[in-house]
């Protein structure tokens, strides 16, 4: 994929948030519908990477850390889609709009995006994010039979489940990560595999550098 393509992911993912939901409760996060270009969607929707065998084992990601994909170098290397998605999230324009619309500070952080497949006997315990990551958008993929009932699951400060959200190919979550912005995944069935993008900005404590898409080099806001 071309720089071009690259312009293209800042100018939706830009104009997305403009046109953003807002909600307060129970912490602030945002719906945002077709963050990327359809096309990029499509090509996202294709890559296809050996599925998790939990093993009856879940609520943790990192469980099954063996067994995890990301928009890292190997991948950026050999996926044009994957290359057009870092570059575009790492541009210092993208890294500007990002700060000024959700009021954080990107500067000196790195790019982490997980390309997450998720399949029946999966679950998360709600969690936070707080720590190291300055900022989650939950980027969803997939469809098919019952992924309309795939979304996030929000849950209050005391951890009680509050609502779910949309899931639908080319809408995102996000939020900037709190204490209180508890957020996971209730146990139901999965037809087929969920697809969705984690994208974080993360600060230099990260350290599972072979997660990140630039290992080397810092995000600079332009």
């Amino acid at each position: 994929m071309s720089e071009l393509v690259q312009d293209r992911i800042v100018e939706s993912f830009t104009a997305g948030l403009a046109r953003a939901e807002s909600f307060e409760a129970p912490y602030r996060h945002w719906f945002i519908e077709q963050p990327l270009p359809a096309d990029v969607i499509e090509d996202l929707q294709q890559a296809h990477f050996q599925l998790p065998d939990l093993g009856g084992v879940s609520g943790k990601r990192e469980l099954h850390n063996d067994q995890r994909h990301y928009v890292d170098q190997d991948n950026i290397a050999r996926l044009p889609a994957f290359a057009a998605l870092a570059n575009a999230f790492q541009a210092p324009d993208m890294a500007l709009a990002i700060e000024k619309f959700f009021g954080v500070d990107l500067d000196g952080t790195f790019l982490r995006i997980e390309y997450a497949q998720d399949v029946t006997g999966f679950w998360l315990e709600p969690h936070t994010d707080l720590g190291v990551k300055r900022l989650t958008v939950l980027v969803y993929l997939s469809e098919g039979e019952g992924h309309d009932n795939l979304g996030t699951d929000v849950y209050t400060g005391d951890k009680t489940w509050m609502k779910r959200s949309p899931f639908k190919p080319n809408f995102a979550m996000a939020f900037v990560p709190g204490d209180k912005t508890y957020h996971g995944f209730e146990a139901r069935d999965i037809s087929g595999v969920r697809k969705s993008l984690i994208l974080n900005y993360v600060t230099a404590d990260w350290r599972d550098r072979e997660q990140l898409a630039f290992p080397e080099q810092t995000v600079s806001v332009g």
